[in-house]
């Protein structure tokens, strides 16, 4: 099979790289290599209006299943309702998008991956596919060069006995109890009796009890008032939290040469773990490459991917406070103030574009941890720098 690219893993960022090829550049002949049986696995990504330009917004609109004009916050001493609009796009739409503009010749599904260099991917079979470049999208690469933390969640897609009379996603709901980290649910409105129910924690470790977060998910429902008709689907996830690294040295761990995207390439916002308005970046990124060759695809890939790194150190340091200055049943506490400040700030965070006045304004004032952990923390090297 003579081929351009081969996209190896066929999650959320090849999964948009496949999508803008067949956009601006139809000519290239992409194939997708993906250990499951489709596309984008089981799940739901989200961004913020603020985190993408519109011309991202237009190319990518086909994948969302919901967009709202807002969303609401709350805590145990504060509610909000914030006037950013929020969008949400879903794994089937990924998979039905990319099978329509990949042939069914160049998807191959259920083919685990045994060998992979710069130009030739080697499947279980001992089939060898090659193509001018490879890119291994495969999820996160387990290093010994990043800190990290994790936020790890059980999502459930209901349909409700009636409605349930929410007009704005809940995006942070930290009223619950406290436990494991911080712990909050996630709500989506996707019908008048649909929901997408999401129990979420960041913490320490990255161990997830599936049946502790069902019943969770259930009790929330029912303090709600919300009668549970019928699961439609679930999802759950483990996804990293940036404290620290060596981005240079993660680089180096791998296969030699291989350009690296998503989360294999620490392509993820360090404190929310989004990852959707990154990928639609990446797949720009890569469709403005004139000639599609390993070594070029591995220099920009690996340049952005460190630019990118250096630029978000801030989010980083407030990872830091978070899980090593704040106790875990109050580190709520430090989200509540934060979903207090200036609307503009609170969407350029979530964009990773805050100003310096902005990151100035957050660390600013009495902070909601003990002091000597604080300045602590913020003394500190981080670990793997």
């Amino acid at each position: 099979m003579d081929l351009d690219l081969i996209l190896v893993g066929g999650g959320l960022a090849n999964g948009l790289i496949a999508l803008k090829l067949a956009k601006v550049r139809p000519e290239l002949r992409v194939a997708i290599v993906e250990a499951a049986d489709r596309i984008g696995g089981n799940h739901t990504w989200s961004s913020f209006d603020g985190d993408l330009r519109s011309a991202q917004r237009a190319w990518t609109a086909r994948l969302y299943v919901k967009q709202w004009r807002g969303y609401v916050v709350a805590f145990p001493g504060y509610r909000r309702t914030l006037g950013l609009g929020y969008a949400s796009a879903t794994s089937d739409r990924l998979d039905a998008e990319v099978r329509g503009v990949v042939p069914p010749e160049r998807l191959f599904f259920g083919q685990p991956v045994t060998a992979i260099t710069p130009t030739s991917v080697t499947l279980a079979d001992q089939t060898t596919l090659r193509a001018k470049a490879v890119i291994d999208g495969r999820g996160a690469l387990p290093s010994r060069h990043l800190d990290l933390r994790w936020q790890k969640f059980v999502g459930q897609h209901v349909e409700l006995a009636e409605p349930h009379g929410l007009s704005h996603p809940i995006v942070m709901d930290a009223t619950v109890a406290q436990q494991d980290g911080y712990r909050f649910v996630y709500v989506l409105p996707f019908g008048n009796r649909e929901l997408l129910i999401e129990d979420t924690y960041y913490s320490d470790g990255a161990d997830l009890d599936p049946e502790a977060l069902r019943a969770r998910i259930a009790d929330y429902a029912a303090n709600r008032g919300w009668k549970i008709a019928r699961l439609i689907r679930e999802e759950q996830g483990v996804l990293p939290i940036a404290l620290g690294g060596d981005i240079a040295a993660f680089w180096d761990e791998g296969e030699a040469g291989v350009p690296r995207t998503g989360l294999r390439a620490a392509m993820f916002h360090p404190t929310t773990g989004y990852s959707f308005p990154d990928a639609a970046r990446v797949a720009d990124l890569i469709a403005g490459i004139k000639n599609l060759d390993a070594p070029k695809l591995y220099a920009a890939l690996r340049r952005h991917s460190e630019a990118a790194w250096k630029a978000r150190g801030f989010y980083r340091l407030l990872n830091r406070m978070l899980f090593l200055a704040a106790e875990p049943g109050r580190r709520y506490a430090i989200l509540e103030r934060f979903y207090r400040l200036d609307e503009g700030l609170i969407a350029r965070f979530y964009a990773g574009t805050s100003t310096l006045f902005d990151k100035a304004r957050i660390l600013v004032g009495k902070p909601p941890v003990p002091i000597r952990r604080a300045l602590k923390v913020m003394k500190e090297k981080p670990r793997h720098a």
